[in-house]
């Protein structure tokens, strides 16, 4: 079966090694890619050089979105030999002690925060998302979905665009088809679509719409608190017929930030700029004077909750930095022990 990778967003400008074509990884399983390319969908290990990277930074491994240089051998292996440059990347931080990325989808248009209107959406994460989301290079934007179960959806909308300047919010019932035709141009030829959200929400239900076929299963959430079981376990990338892809990712727990100080600005952008006002720089937003946080704050124009909200994640970040610098001077003090160790042994008669 062929495939036109150019409904898939693919540049030609990209340099492949010799003897390499190219495709997109719909999926990763334990090391081997499922890769869409023009002549059909192969299954390639990673190549030698893919893994040495990725031990130094896991963010170089491939993941869902990725454009790839795949190459077959005489005998009939296929591998993956080099992940092509990334246009936009959503990188999350791992659970782990280290602060180390984890890249989500790569090489997608817009990031769909995908929140559940019933029982009721919740704000915090939703902040969370974006701050991710504007990092990324992608566009961002709030998909609401089951609007069907909410008493008055426009409301609830209205009251999410004030938690998310910039981003487009959309209120959408998949069941029913509401609101689809607005979310359709981010989903257009050549374009790619993440969504982003917990389990429950609707992603997989979404993707099904779109699709207009069932290409992801789908389970019921529980009646007592609106939540759900992990439906979706891994990142896959799923064409659309007309064109254009949606890439469903697992209903995400939690999600740390990393490097992430300007999508954090950009999703907060209305606290950003009243800081930006404050008579001092290094204004602490307490007991200064002239400070517009404050202001905004005492003037009911800022909600307390917006602003913690903002302070936590901005602490979150500064103390991941801390960490990842810590582990880098660690990483460089342990690799010139390593040459000095191999320099000594060869000056040895």
């Amino acid at each position: 079966m062929t495939f036109d990778l150019a409904s898939l967003g693919w540049d030609a400008s990209h340099r492949l090694p010799d003897d390499a074509r190219p495709g997109r990884v719909t999926r990763v399983d334990r090391g081997v890619c499922t890769v869409l390319c023009a002549d059909g969908t192969v299954r390639a290990s990673l190549a030698g050089a893919i893994l040495s990277a990725a031990a130094a930074d896991p963010v170089r491994l491939p993941c869902a979105g990725d454009w790839v240089a795949v190459r077959t051998w005489p005998d009939e292996r296929i591998t993956v030999e080099a992940v092509l440059p990334r246009r936009t990347a959503i990188v999350r931080r791992t659970s782990d002690k280290d602060s180390v990325g984890q890249v989500l989808a790569a090489n997608v248009d817009a990031a769909a925060v995908v929140e559940p209107m019933h029982p009721e959406p919740d704000v915090g994460r939703i902040e969370r998302l974006l701050a991710l989301a504007w990092e990324s290079g992608a566009q961002p934007l709030v998909v609401l979905t089951k609007c069907d179960l909410a008493a008055d959806p426009g409301a609830v909308a209205a009251e999410i665009a004030q938690v998310a300047p910039g981003a487009e919010v959309l209120a959408v019932s998949a069941q029913r088809g509401d609101g689809l035709a607005a979310l359709a141009p981010h989903v257009a030829w050549g374009r790619t679509l993440a969504l982003l959200g917990p389990s429950g929400a609707g992603k997989s239900t979404l993707v099904n719409a779109l699709a207009g076929a069932v290409v992801m299963g789908t389970q019921a959430i529980r009646r007592a608190d609106g939540k759900g079981r992990h439906t979706t376990t891994y990142r896959a990338l799923i064409p659309i017929p007309d064109g254009g892809a949606v890439l469903d990712t697992p209903g995400i727990r939690a999600v740390g930030l990393l490097d992430a100080e300007e999508g954090l600005e950009r999703a907060f952008a209305d606290v950003a700029d009243l800081a930006a006002t404050c008579r001092f720089a290094d204004c602490r937003h307490e007991e200064e004077p002239g400070c517009a946080v404050r202001a905004a704050l005492e003037a009911g124009d800022l909600t307390p909750r917006r602003y913690e909200s903002w302070q936590r994640l901005q602490r979150e970040i500064a103390y991941e930095t801390r960490r990842k610098d810590v582990r880098l001077q660690a990483e460089q003090r342990a690799m010139w022990k390593r040459i000095h160790k191999e320099a000594r042994g060869r000056s040895r008669p």
